[in-house]
């Protein structure tokens, strides 16, 4: 047990000891070294807080690794709030902000969302920068019809961004915006106006307040369910699969409505990507296939 306590103990050092982690630029690492702190340092002192005669060493070297895991995250904390403070000050491009991100999540900024790829230090860094205060838990009765709550990858906005071929007159709807993320993100990146239809209303309000904070007053949210809003202003929407089954056909019927007025583009990922692709009105743009994790877009038909 010696032995494992001097390992543990030099690899909290290690993590204390590297300056580099403390300069904000070099978030992705400080991501790694947060997780390397929680999954192999704490969850290996819990476990080895069972045995009987050492929990006196093991609970100090957990009030150690939990020093360190403030120290890492208040250089975060820092870099969040001056970044909001530049972004709701108006400091900031659409070009700044994508190459600030760059420049702080390195490789995990690149965008392309691949199949099972799961969330990242980009994922991070988007919801320390975009989310404020502490969220809403999740609602205990949804319609059967609706997926359970999770955050779109950050890496399938970005794509989103690139590839969705934004136009100055364009207005993004995110259906099923829960927290309010991609369309926060969206607005942050490219400039148009967006909005989120979240049916949750305490999701709703949650968006509102961290859209506020950013001063954003092209950021909007709508408390109605996605089968009834009013769409009439929408060029582009975006499903990370929110529902499925007869209630992501109700609102497929929607919006080939108002594709008989309108040119409009959808942009999907996840399994409602499948069902969209089956609707008669669409012609596909992608070159993505059948990956279903994969963004996919297309355009109504003429």
């Amino acid at each position: 047990m010696d032995r494992i306590i001097r390992e543990i103990r030099s690899n909290i050092e290690a993590l204390e000891l590297e300056p580099a982690l403390y300069e904000e630029i070099n978030f992705s690492s400080r991501a790694e070294a947060l997780d390397f702190l929680e999954s192999h340092v704490s969850d290996r002192i819990e476990g080895l807080l069972l045995k009987d005669g050492w929990s006196e060493a093991l609970t100090g070297l957990m009030q150690y690794a939990e020093m360190v895991r403030r120290g890492l995250e208040g250089v975060d904390q820092g870099l969040f709030q001056r970044l909001r403070q530049e972004i709701a000050c108006g400091n900031y491009t659409s070009l700044d902000l994508r190459k600030r991100i760059a420049a702080y999540a390195g490789d995990a900024s690149s965008g392309g969302s691949q199949p099972d790829e799961g969330y990242d230090s980009l994922d991070a860094l988007v919801n320390g920068l975009l989310l404020a205060d502490v969220a809403p838990e999740a609602p205990s009765q949804r319609d059967p019809e609706m997926v359970f709550y999770q955050p779109t990858p950050a890496r399938v906005v970005l794509e989103t961004v690139e590839r969705a071929d934004f136009r100055e007159h364009d207005v993004f709807y995110d259906l099923g915006s829960d927290l309010g993320q991609v369309s926060i993100l969206v607005h942050l990146l490219s400039g148009i106006p967006t909005k989120g239809v979240e049916v949750e209303p305490a999701y709703c309000e949650y968006a509102r307040q961290c859209a506020r904070g950013l001063n954003f007053s092209q950021v909007q949210f709508v408390n109605v369910d996605a089968r009834t809003a009013d769409y009439s202003d929408g060029t582009v929407f975006f499903l990370y699969t929110p529902f499925e089954g007869k209630m992501l056909e109700q609102v497929l019927e929607r919006l080939r409505h108002e594709s008989t007025k309108r040119r409009i583009r959808l942009c999907t990922c996840g399994p409602c990507t499948l069902q969209v692709a089956r609707q008669k009105w669409l012609e596909r743009l992608d070159p993505n296939g059948n990956h279903v994790n994969r963004l996919a877009i297309f355009t109504s038909r003429p």
